[in-house]
């Protein structure tokens, strides 16, 4: 191998992935230079990724462009950049797989009421991602709905979504009522399930969900999947809406929706958007 031209190696160690290049680079010189090159990392990132940069706002994202391509893969796996100055997304990439993670803003997302300052408000706090996030006031009928083009995402991938929040100190209303959450293509199939934003409560219900499938509204329990928030490295808490698996060639809208419409009164929620990223281990 050692005989092999650079170029030779570098093309071989791009068709492995992230992880196998940093291993690779240990083999010996001439596989560390081939594996630290430009040429390997370009190929680990997005080929949208030049447009994606050009889309931030950030005075980061300039230098990013100067930097190597292994700085800016791993630049991004750690340090999400926003889109449209954090009024719609921000973008990242999954450091194991270098598939492309995006989290739709509140501001982004359609929240019934969310115009309505007796019901909602927007406020900007220091551990947010976004400048904004929206904080739930008072209402009885909570609706939140996201939407986002599958070109967007990295094909051949299976995604998890998340609604990214949290619960203040005089919230009430979710401790006792479930929210119904459902993913899936505009006008297509739509996974549902129901959960509960309260974890201190659902932990001590141990309610268990059920995946609806909406083309025959057959109800199967759906195995391994968390009905309870989870608190995040960020410290903000996240629930799984359900998983959507994104076709090499699908062209098509992915819609997320948070709903609780019985008309119990609640408050004191806030979010910070919908995140999407490739399901762990897959």
């Amino acid at each position: 191998m050692e005989l092999l031209p650079e170029g030779c190696i570098a093309n071989a160690i791009s068709f492995t992935t992230p992880r196998d290049a940093c291993r690779l680079s240990s083999v010996s010189t001439i596989f560390k230079s081939a594996a630290e090159s430009d040429a390997v990392w370009e190929s680990f990132l997005p080929p949208d990724y030049s447009t994606l940069l050009s889309s931030s706002s950030s005075s980061s994202s300039s230098s990013l462009r100067s930097s190597s391509k292994k700085e800016l893969y791993f630049s991004l796996c750690h340090n999400p950049i926003l889109i449209d100055e954090g009024k719609k997304q921000s973008f990242s990439l999954d450091k194991q797989s270098g598939k492309k993670c995006c989290m739709i803003s509140a501001r982004d997302l359609l929240i019934i009421w969310s115009s309505t300052s007796a019901y909602w408000r927007w406020i900007s706090i220091p551990e947010a991602r976004f400048p904004e996030v929206a904080e739930l006031i008072r209402v009885c009928w909570l609706e939140i709905r996201g939407k986002i083009s599958t070109r967007s995402l990295s094909p051949g991938t299976l995604y998890t979504a998340y609604l990214v929040y949290k619960l203040t100190a005089g919230s009430y209303g979710f401790e006792y009522q479930p929210v119904a959450v459902s993913v899936g293509l505009v006008n297509g199939e739509t996974q549902t399930q129901t959960v509960y934003l309260h974890e201190e409560r659902g932990l001590r219900q141990g309610y268990h969900g059920l995946l609806n499938r909406s083309s025959s509204q057959a109800s199967t329990p759906k195995e391994n999947v968390c009905y309870f928030p989870k608190e995040r490295k960020d410290e903000w808490l996240e629930i799984e809406l359900g998983d959507f698996f994104n076709e090499e060639d699908e062209h098509g809208e992915l819609e997320m929706s948070v709903l609780e419409l019985k008309g119990h009164w609640k408050r004191g929620l806030v979010i910070q958007g919908i995140d999407i990223r490739p399901k762990l281990g897959k």
